[in-house]
């Protein structure tokens, strides 16, 4: 899995954050995704890799600009994951 964190400007509350995250639910495969205007960051938990020029156009449409693009590898942090070998 993958953490996709997205710089955004433009988000002023939470209406703009719940119109970015179902721009991106409804473009993409994802298993989580938030938004905090105050942050001015979405973050993205999906299975796979999500182009930067697609998440870039799919934000455009909402009326927002990204200004940054970062991603890293995500390990679900369970309750129990610390005893799995």
């Amino acid at each position: 899995m993958i953490k996709l964190i997205v710089g955004i400007e433009g988000m002023a509350c939470g209406m703009c954050e719940a119109h970015i995250n179902e721009a991106v639910r409804n473009a993409f495969q994802v298993k989580k995704v938030t938004s905090s205007h105050t942050k001015k960051q979405t973050v993205i938990i999906a299975e796979k890799d999500i182009t930067e020029q697609d998440l870039k156009d799919v934000i455009a449409k909402t009326g927002y600009e990204v200004i940054a693009i970062s991603s890293e590898p995500y390990e679900k942090k369970g309750l129990f994951s610390a005893f799995r070998g």
